[in-house]
């Protein structure tokens, strides 16, 4: 009789039994704290129920609620107990009822047999631990909290700013330096009945009494004063995630539990047959003398955690939908986005995806339809090209699509008459690459065929709606990789960049263009911007376009150059 547990029980008695008559099938006695607030009736038919064992014993109930000092007073008087029944018990084991141990009794008898003056505590100052979740670490110490944190937030929160403004502090007793740690320990005799023991204790248990969450600073704090030999580290498997809530295991945990070759681990929840089916068993073969070693799956948790907080990469999800700047990449892949390349060549869409392989898409959010690829009127992950549903979140629209056609880049126009294009989100998404010939929408009403009269006022009304675009584009809050030429300035050497974009665009091996798209017939588009100066409308964006001049007083050709020898 080396070993003996201590439970903390508050519900699934059925499993706390359980648990309980396995430690004392391979020797190790149990002493049971049952919460104060579980009703009478359960108690006494848990109670009854191991009636039976005789190395299982109840103590005093105490009232136990998290962050609360019943916590501690109900471990105290279990290992009142346990000492006072069991003398020949070498180290205190403190568990739950949810508590599972992961391996043969004897491993840990023996594990602890040849450590007799080893105390296992989680045991660190406030300044070396990274875990305290709730904006308080060395004010836990100093401040009183005589409001509960769940049931009076509140009063608990108005409180502490009180005592801050006040400055006020408590004074820590002498000769102590608050520690934290996890609350599951094992504890050696000699050390365990010193701090019950203490001379001090109503001292120490007066000023706990008034720490938040004394639970995880009382027994770490005392162990210091007492134990020989501490190793900071805790024999139970327990893990919290980035709220500070522990993780519950489930059936589907259990090679990952088996990995870790902890001796105990919590939570368990209370339906996993195969956990405790799997775990409390006879010992069959040799037995394994294996360091325990959580840290084997703290990768698969640390993931579960990023996953949980992150997501995947341009994958948005409830949690952090509604939090812009919470989204783990804003799309999930490279996108190439043109402004005014429809408009300024004739078969710039199929010219595009024959060069580059890529599916190449007109407006996606012209104000009639979303222009798909192909004519499709319905496109991967079920996008319809209905443009009510589109613009009810066109952020979520472009998202899905980047998504739902990942491993194929997407390629798509966007001009100033998409007014529901969400320019913003595109300019601050790294995945984007944008190309833009401001201006050319000139061109669509260039060869309109309606009253001079309408044609100014639209132009007048597209020009603005670019220059809010251009706004977007040029903001230093835009991440994605811009380019932009005025139309005059494209048209005088359209080649080059072209071999730009369609190098950016890699999807191949790297190759000089052999052809290039039509451009569209501009005869007589500089008289046209002039005429629209002439009414009062002052197109900028083009670039300096010159009014052409009658054939008759064009410059001639230039003669070939030829060699004089």
């Amino acid at each position: 009789m080396s070993v003996g547990i201590l439970m903390l029980v508050h519900t699934a008695f059925d499993r706390a039994e359980q648990v309980a008559r396995h430690w004392d099938k391979y020797g190790c006695p149990v002493v049971i704290h049952v919460d104060a607030s579980v009703k009478p009736g359960p108690y006494k038919r848990f109670v009854k129920a191991l009636a039976d064992v005789e190395n299982v014993k109840f103590c005093k109930r105490h009232r136990c609620e998290w962050g609360n000092w019943g916590l501690v007073a109900a471990s105290q008087s279990a290992a009142e107990l346990m000492l006072d029944a069991f003398p020949n018990v070498r180290h205190v084991y403190l568990s739950s009822g949810s508590c599972l141990p992961l391996r043969p009794v004897q491993e840990l008898k023996d594990y602890l047999k040849a450590r007799p003056r080893t105390d296992f505590i989680e045991s660190a100052t406030t300044a070396d631990v990274p875990w305290t979740v709730g904006g308080l670490d060395h004010e836990r110490f100093t401040l009183h909290f005589p409001f509960s944190w769940r049931k009076q937030r509140f009063l608990f929160d108005k409180w502490v700013d009180i005592q801050r403004f006040l400055r006020i502090k408590r004074k820590i007793p002498h000769g102590i330096v608050p520690h934290m740690g996890s609350q599951w320990w094992c504890l050696t005799r000699q050390t365990l009945s010193a701090i019950l023991e203490d001379p001090e204790r109503e001292t120490f248990d007066n000023y706990f009494k008034r720490v938040w969450i004394p639970d995880e600073s009382y027994f770490q704090t005392l162990a210091r004063l007492y134990s020989t030999n501490i190793e900071s580290r805790s024999l139970t498997l327990s893990k919290f995630d980035f709220q500070g809530k522990p993780h519950i295991f489930y059936d589907d945990h259990l090679q990952l539990l088996r990995r870790s070759d902890c001796f105990v681990a919590r939570k368990i929840w209370p339906k996993a047959n195969r956990l405790y089916d799997g775990f409390l068993r006879d010992p069959d073969g040799a037995i394994k003398m294996t360091e325990p070693n959580p840290a084997k799956i703290d990768r698969i948790f640390a993931k579960a955690v990023e996953r949980r907080t992150k997501g995947r990469t341009g994958l948005y999800m409830q949690s952090r939908f509604p939090n812009e700047g919470w989204e783990n990449g804003m799309t999930f892949g490279r996108y190439s986005v043109f402004h005014g390349f429809a408009e300024l060549f004739e078969d710039f869409e199929p010219w595009l995806a024959k060069t580059t392989g890529t599916q190449v898409h007109g407006h996606l959010f012209a104000p009639e339809r979303a222009e798909f690829a192909g004519e499709q009127k319905v496109i991967n992950g079920a996008l319809s090209d209905s443009p009510k549903i589109r613009d009810y979140n066109s952020i979520a629209f472009l998202a899905s699509l980047i998504w739902n056609t990942r491993g194929e880049r997407q390629c798509f126009q966007v001009g100033p008459r998409d007014e529901g294009a969400p320019v913003w989100f595109i300019a601050k998404d790294p995945n984007a690459q944008i190309s833009m010939i401001s201006g050319a929408w000139a061109l669509s009403l260039f060869k309109s065929n309606r009253n001079f009269a309408e044609i100014r006022k639209e132009a007048a009304r597209l020009q603005k709606l670019e220059n809010d675009q251009l706004w977007a584009l040029r903001s230093p809050y835009a991440k994605a990789r811009v380019r932009i030429w005025t139309l005059a300035e494209f048209i005088e050497a359209p080649m080059e960049p072209l071999q730009a974009i369609i190098d950016e665009i890699g999807t191949g091996n790297p190759r000089r263009l052999a052809e290039a798209p039509r451009m569209t017939d501009m005869t007589g588009f500089g008289q046209f911007l002039q005429n629209l100066k002439n009414q009062g409308m002052h197109p900028y964006l083009m670039g300096d376009f010159p009014v052409e001049q009658p054939d008759n007083e064009k410059k001639k050709p230039p003669r070939k150059p030829y060699l004089v020898q």
